[in-house]
C-alpha cells in the first residue's frame, strides 16, 4: 500500500467515525448530548477536510482548487435534487395526506439527480 493511500485511509476512518458518532449524539434525544455531538461532528468534518488537503499535497497537486462554473452548477443541481427528493419522501412518509404530491416532488428530485450523469459525463 502506498503511503498516500495509507494516510488517506487512516484520516478517512477517523473523520467518518467522529462525524457519525457526532450525528448519533445530535439526533438521538435519549443520549441528551446535542451540543457535544455537534462539536464532535464538526471535528469529524474538519478531519475529513484535512484529509483531502493532505491527499492532494501528497499527490503533488494544488491543495486548494477554485471550482469552475460547471462544477458549481453541478453542485447546485445536486443540492436542489437531493432536497426535492427528501421533501418528497417526507411528504409521503410523514404527512400521508400529501402522498400524491410527495411522489411527484420525489420523482422530480430523482429526475434532477439523473440529469447529473449527462451533465458531468456527457453523451457519446
Amino acid at each position: 500500500m502506498e503511503k498516500k493511500n495509507f494516510v488517506s485511509l487512516l484520516l478517512s476512518v477517523v473523520g467518518i467515525v467522529l462525524f457519525a458518532l457526532g450525528m448519533c449524539m445530535c439526533l438521538l434525544p435519549e443520549w441528551n448530548a446535542f451540543t457535544q455531538g455537534l462539536v464532535l461532528g464538526c471535528a469529524g468534518l474538519i478531519v475529513l477536510l484535512i484529509m483531502v488537503m493532505v491527499r492532494r499535497k501528497m499527490e503533488g497537486k494544488a491543495v486548494v482548487v477554485v471550482p469552475d462554473g460547471k462544477t458549481i452548477g453541478a453542485i447546485l443541481l445536486t443540492i436542489v435534487g437531493v432536497l426535492l427528493f427528501g421533501l418528497g419522501m417526507c411528504l409521503t412518509m410523514v404527512w400521508t395526506e400529501y402522498l400524491a404530491v410527495g411522489v411527484v416532488i420525489g420523482l422530480l428530485g430523482i429526475v434532477l439527480l439523473l440529469c447529473l450523469i449527462p451533465i458531468l459525463k456527457g453523451i457519446r
